[in-house]
């Protein structure tokens, strides 16, 4: 799985809320302009969190958006899943072991090599799924402090 733009811009804009999280909302100018990121952009990938419950945005000149729960409550993964789709490494993992179908393999359960694909992807789904967003946030703290 290469992670494009979308979720790449999508997950540091929800650390960018991460960061001001209990500020009330944030302009999505503002965020564009400190992440460096297109705000047109940060409208759709804001508009795709939003209706997946991970963030809430409030209308009007004291309007922006925010997080929905707290930063430790949001994992890396379900952001990934939002923008990107399932976090597989190789579209054959989608391919069901019962009945053998699926995109492009005909005999999942011969495969040599799905095993292989299938711990790669486990590997990132714990990754992404363990890592939350008050774990950078704490990261960024610490980086901080070191400078």
């Amino acid at each position: 799985m290469r992670v494009s733009t979308r979720g790449e811009y999508g997950v540091r804009a929800m650390f960018d809320l991460a960061l001001h999280f209990g500020d009330g909302p944030i302009a999505l100018k503002t965020v564009a302009e400190r992440q460096v990121v297109s705000e047109h952009y940060l409208e759709q990938l804001m508009a795709a969190l939003r209706k997946a419950g991970l963030v809430k945005s409030k209308r009007g000149a004291q309007g922006g958006y925010e997080l929905a729960n707290s930063p430790a409550n949001v994992s890396i993964g379900e952001i990934i899943r939002v923008l990107e789709g399932p976090i597989t490494p190789l579209d054959c993992l989608d391919a069901d072991v019962e009945t053998g179908t699926g995109p492009y393999c005909r005999a999942p359960e011969r495969c040599v090599l799905r095993n292989l694909w299938k711990e790669l992807q486990d590997s990132m789904t714990q990754v992404l799924d363990n890592t939350t967003l008050e774990d950078l946030r704490q990261d960024a703290y610490r980086l901080e402090v070191a400078e």
